[in-house]
């Protein structure tokens, strides 16, 4: 947990990370763009939702869809339960660590974190 969260934070702070530049801010500009063309977004909808784009690696929010997904948003959610995003617009980084694999009736843990995080959000 403590390297991903330095990598999302040295993403968050356009690539430096403790007074060091680790990426230059282009490369973390660039990596953080949505690259989808409209016939790509077109069949990844169900992977990213309406108002998702795919950066290098990792997802990208391109529109408010809910209380968690705000433009400018990127990150990565694993497939048994890990997400991390980091947040520009609100200078946040949001982990969550598990070990379930999700199906059509499991709970929406991630949902609830995300959730909760952005509704504590108190400004």
């Amino acid at each position: 947990v403590d390297d991903y969260l330095a990598f999302c934070r040295m993403m968050l702070n356009g690539g430096r990370l403790g007074g060091e530049r680790i990426l230059s801010r282009p490369s973390v500009e660039l990596m953080t763009a949505d690259h989808l063309t409209p016939g790509q977004r077109r069949g990844a909808e169900m992977l990213l939702g309406d108002g998702g784009g795919w950066g290098f690696g990792m997802s990208v929010d391109t529109r408010r869809e809910d209380l968690a997904t705000t433009p400018g948003r990127f990150g990565w959610d694993g497939g048994y339960g890990t997400s991390g995003y980091s947040d520009p617009g609100e200078d946040m980084v949001g982990i969550l660590m598990t070990q379930r694999l999700a199906g059509p009736d499991s709970p929406r843990i991630d949902l609830d974190f995300w959730t909760s995080a952005y509704a504590a959000i108190d400004n």
